[in-house]
């Protein structure tokens, strides 16, 4: 079975189904997806999956965590011998005969959790025969496409490709970040996963030097601020609640009392951030008011999305920000792995 192989949030495989379906047409390409609720995989079946992967990319593709071209789907297979049939599916299925690098992983649902010490064994036994017949790197190769068997059962896999230059950094597409002790929130765990997934390293670099000028918008109890902070840049942090005193102890942050809808600055600031409870049209709207109105040079904000129609809500979002900052925009926009019913959004 052709196609690609994308990973999402468990409870988000409609709208990524939604999203592929989508950009699939506009690319030309035909094909139809397949997954199960709660499962966090969506199978895109089509007949030509480079061209596919090609046309989804995981950086341009909103809620998937990963993509990768899957080359067989392997069920009702034998416990006893589950290296048999993949061998014999890789050579039938693939051109390719040697990968830089060999990832054996299941999705992050609940359901498939178990899976875990099956996949460290099936990839250590795994690993040496595939060396053995010069498919796979001695070490691990950047250069060369990466292998994924995906678990979906004892008795079930996937075998996928990557792309190195095309996928995310971490396995599975999902940062795993360490809260810090004197982090004023959880929250701030969706911003550091921000700067990490939406902007470049030589971005990070660039965007974010020591002395520059943010504003959080309903900063309480300061997560965002305080990450802000901790790169050098100096905050003006908007809401009527009180911030967390690690968040006040930086040194870098000054608390205004006042509404993230109304108040504006007084000269044009590096950054805007923004992770107010509100309906995401009217986030998405006053957003584009500060890109209008040269308020801010670049912004990272969420959007909380509504429990039905999710992708529909997204996409009109997006469009209306797009539209109502009346100025050309890059705009990227990921579920993070830290995010739950929203989204997360850069522009600049």
């Amino acid at each position: 079975m052709n196609g690609v192989l994308a990973f999402c949030r468990p409870g988000f495989e409609p709208e990524l189904a939604a999203e592929l379906t989508e950009r699939s047409a506009a690319a030309g390409l035909a094909g139809y997806a397949r997954t199960e609720r709660g499962s966090g995989l969506v199978q895109f079946v089509g007949d030509d999956h480079a061209a596919l992967a090609r046309a989804l990319p995981w950086r341009a593709l909103i809620f998937a965590r990963q993509v990768l071209a899957q080359l067989a789907d392997l069920p009702a297979l034998d416990p006893q011998d589950r290296i048999t049939p993949l061998l014999a599916a890789l050579g039938e299925s693939s051109a390719r005969r040697c990968y830089g690098q060999l990832i054996v992983e299941h999705s992050d649902a609940d359901a498939a959790k178990p899976l875990a010490s099956l996949a460290r064994s099936l990839g250590n036994a795994l690993r040496q025969v595939l060396r053995k017949r010069g498919w796979l790197s001695a070490s691990d190769d950047a250069t060369l496409p990466r292998l994924h068997v995906v678990l979906i059962a004892g008795d079930h896999l996937l075998l996928a490709e990557g792309d190195p230059a095309g996928s995310p950094d971490w396995p599975g597409g999902i940062p795993r970040l360490r809260m810090l002790r004197d982090a004023p929130s959880r929250s701030a765990l969706k911003l550091e996963e921000a700067l990490q997934v939406l902007l470049t390293p030589a971005e990070r670099e660039r965007w974010l030097k020591p002395g520059m000028r943010a504003a959080d918008l309903g900063a309480a109890p300061g997560g965002w601020s305080w990450v802000l902070a901790r790169a050098h840049l100096r905050v003006t942090a908007i809401d009527n609640g009180p911030l967390a005193d690690t968040a006040l102890a930086t040194g870098l942050i000054e608390h205004l009392r006042a509404d993230g809808f109304r108040w504006q600055p007084n000269t044009p600031l590096d950054w805007l951030v923004c992770d107010m409870v509100e309906q995401p049209a009217r986030v998405a709207e006053r957003m584009a008011t500060w890109f209008r109105e040269g308020w801010c040079r670049r912004a990272i904000f969420n959007l909380k999305l509504p429990m039905k129609k999710r992708w529909q809500e997204t996409r009109h979002c997006l469009e209306l920000f797009a539209s109502e900052a009346a100025r050309p925009l890059e705009i990227r926009a990921k579920q993070l792995y830290h995010d739950r019913e929203e989204i997360t959004v850069y522009a600049g």
